[in-house]
């Protein structure tokens, strides 16, 4: 009886200790959202050569030379943060405001959400590409009124 509970007892043991050394599967995968940030948080710009800015199909990338946009934040907590520079004296950029993602986190985005400048956009994003499409309806941004409303596509580098 005594090499009986001492059989058991080494079997426990040696069961115990096998499940001891085995590694678990390692913490839950890092959340979508939190991926596409660290892509999004970035200063993108806008590469004059190509055609990187659209309206309605036309080319409008010498409109925006020297234009730029910062995707900034903390991971984790929206609304984020963005603010554009160089942009020209109409556009359909506010010089900074807050974005979100949409419901498909890796190709929507809400720039301005609950507010009238309110825009659901829709990007896709590399390690060193961003493009960013939306139709706009509004004036514009900047005091002055034209023409700016249509089908937009951004194409930024680093």
């Amino acid at each position: 009886m005594k090499v009986l509970r001492i059989l058991s007892l080494i079997s426990i043991t040696a069961v115990l200790l096998t499940y001891a050394g085995c590694k678990g599967k390692g913490g839950d995968p890092e959340p979508i959202a939190d991926v596409q940030f660290d892509k999004l948080k970035k200063t993108w710009k806008i590469n004059t050569v190509a055609n990187s800015v659209t309206l309605d199909g036309v080319d409008k990338t010498g409109d925006y030379p020297g234009f730029q946009i910062t995707f900034s934040g903390t991971k984790g907590t929206p609304p984020f943060d963005y603010a554009t520079s160089g942009r020209p004296s109409l556009s359909p950029w506010k010089a900074s405001g807050k974005w979100d993602f949409g419901t498909a986190v890796e190709t929507q985005m809400i720039r301005d959400k609950g507010t009238a400048d309110e825009l659901a956009m829709t990007y896709s994003v590399t390690e060193s590409t961003l493009t960013i499409s939306f139709n706009f309806t509004g004036t514009g941004y900047s005091g002055r009124t034209g023409v700016v409303s249509g089908d937009w596509v951004f194409k930024f580098t680093l």
